[in-house]
């Protein structure tokens, strides 16, 4: 048997390294996982020949879990940039843990697990992977939901779940070496009163200005230039910044207003990705 898993990427709304808590919101950029049964063992490849870690590790988690003897291929397409700040290590293992929950249920007749324990068991291979500081629960909802999330990464509790306004998301991606960034835990921290300001503007659902506050509070600690999504918001855009920890700005706009953002960012080297907000998820193809 086979099956393909689309996951999406997500942009952040409010980074939830400094407090715990967090919020994001689905775009539609993904990964594509195509997962076959076969005899015995993992077998993964990565399109974009990536460390196919994070793959292995979410196949086992619910192999594991089934507590079942299953062999699986799998292998991925994507148009979601890596380890760039918009989720693709929670995209791949939603993708995956999913693919693979889809396989053994129908291999041995047995209930496809519920969408919150597939999503623990992505985030569990994620932390076992060394890929996320904090679980990563709110990247990780937001991929497989779409629309936006607010959540509490520690206690793993979806606060908001709803649609998002169906903005037009630009995306600007430094080139590679361009910038670096300074991802200190404990210098992150320092930012928790203010990062909790973000936050409660994201439980009044007013995001947009969440995401302003949360991007210029972490593009600063990390190192990263605010100009950026100042240059977005000065040329129209209804909000921007920083990513998850980088390297990417995210800048949302009304369709008039596209135009002058990309202009703005001409002027940076690097290149830009323009996409929409998706509030459909992660999807069986």
């Amino acid at each position: 048997m086979k099956v393909n898993v689309r996951s999406l990427g997500s942009a952040t709304i409010v980074n939830a390294i400094a407090i715990g808590k967090g919020s994001a919101f689905g775009i539609d950029l993904d990964i594509l996982t195509k997962s076959k049964s076969i005899t015995s063992g993992i077998k993964c490849s990565s399109d974009i020949g990536a460390d196919t870690t994070l793959m292995e590790l979410s196949a086992k988690k619910v192999i594991d879990y089934y507590n079942v003897d299953f062999g699986v291929e799998i292998s991925t397409k994507s148009n979601l940039p890596m380890a760039s700040g918009l989720s693709s290590s929670s995209a791949l293992s939603n993708a995956v843990c999913k693919s693979i929950a889809i396989l053994i249920s129908e291999e041995f007749d047995l209930k496809v697990i519920s969408d919150i324990e597939i999503i623990n068991l992505a985030i569990n291979a994620s932390l076992d992977a060394g890929v996320t500081v904090t679980g990563a629960f709110d990247d990780a909802t937001a991929s497989y939901f779409g629309g936006v999330t607010v959540t509490d990464n520690i206690s793993r509790k979806i606060i908001i779940k709803e649609d998002f306004e169906n903005y037009n998301i630009l995306i600007y991606m430094p080139n590679k070496g361009a910038m670096t960034s300074n991802s200190d835990v404990n210098r992150m921290k320092l930012l928790s009163p203010l990062v909790k300001m973000g936050y409660n503007l994201a439980l009044k659902r007013d995001y947009l200005n969440a995401m302003n506050l949360n991007g210029l509070l972490y593009s600063s600690t990390l190192g990263f230039d605010s100009e950026i999504a100042i240059d977005a918001l000065n040329s129209g855009a209804l909000a921007s910044g920083l990513s998850g920890t980088g390297s990417s700005f995210v800048a949302i706009c009304n369709d008039d207003k596209i135009d002058d953002v990309k202009d703005a960012w001409s002027s940076y080297s690097g290149r830009i990705i323009e996409t929409k907000v998706n509030n459909i998820g992660t999807t069986v193809l």
